[in-house]
């Protein structure tokens, strides 16, 4: 995947959709092709033999929400990165705040799913960021030092070959989204901690990113492009965004 020479731009479904319904999202994306930016989807995982099926040869990527920290083994449920890599995913996110939260995943427990997708041939997307709280009690950067040198500390070298995405917990789905600035300060802190490989490690930034916002947020140095959630289950505004990364 290129370096920051070009912005980023991910949907993440998380769960939501239907064959129906992703199909006319799907061809509402590719007849707005081509993009000034890298673009790709992240379905549910029952839907993406049907998205690679869709996406094949258009020039969107397309990856998974989630993967196993184990590459095979009785763990009912779960699928591996490589079960991915198979699928023609490039991508999966990892530690996404809602698997932090809702299902108890560790810096640790992320940071084993980010190396499986390196071994499998996909690129992470490591996901950090903060809770209201956190933020409140001047904790920011504490918590996004400590989940990065999670990742860090495992992967070695090898961090260059992830995307990061910084998603201040809260502003997921909110309708509050961090101002520029907010976003730009964090970004140049991980960029920072990522040392050489902060030359080349794209930084999304997710958190409410919608059509009338993203421009500015993309036009930060350190911002190079986005991890969209709910603006990306339309297809115009999902585009806009796309177009707002050029």
């Amino acid at each position: 995947m290129p370096g920051r020479a070009r912005k980023f731009v991910v949907g993440n479904w998380k769960m939501n959709g239907s064959r129906a319904g992703n199909a006319a999202l799907l061809d509402g994306l590719k007849q707005a092709l081509p993009f000034a930016a890298d673009v790709a989807v992240c379905a549910p995982a029952p839907f993406i033999d049907d998205v690679s099926r869709s996406l094949a040869g258009s020039g969107i990527g397309w990856g998974a929400q989630d993967c196993s920290s184990h590459d095979a083994g009785a763990f009912t449920g779960e699928f591996s990165a490589r079960m991915l890599a198979e699928l023609g995913c490039s991508v999966v996110i990892v530690g996404h705040s809602e698997r932090r939260a809702q299902h108890g995943e560790s810096d640790g427990l992320v940071a084993a799913k980010a190396r499986r997708a390196i071994d499998a041939g996909l690129v992470p997307i490591v996901c950090v960021g903060e809770t209201l709280a956190e933020r409140d009690a001047g904790r920011t950067e504490e918590v996004v030092d400590r989940q990065l040198a999670a990742v860090t500390d495992l992967l070695g070298n090898d961090i260059a070959r992830t995307v990061l995405a910084y998603e201040p917990v809260w502003a997921i789905g909110s309708g509050r989204t961090a101002t520029p600035d907010q976003a730009q300060a964090v970004h140049a802190r991980l960029r920072r901690a990522l040392g050489a490989a902060g030359a080349s490690v794209r930084i999304l930034y997710g958190g409410s990113v919608k059509d009338d916002n993203a421009a500015s947020l993309f036009a930060e140095s350190d911002i190079d492009g986005g991890l969209i959630g709910g603006a990306s289950l339309n297809a115009a505004s999902f585009v806009a965004i796309c177009r707002a990364a050029a």
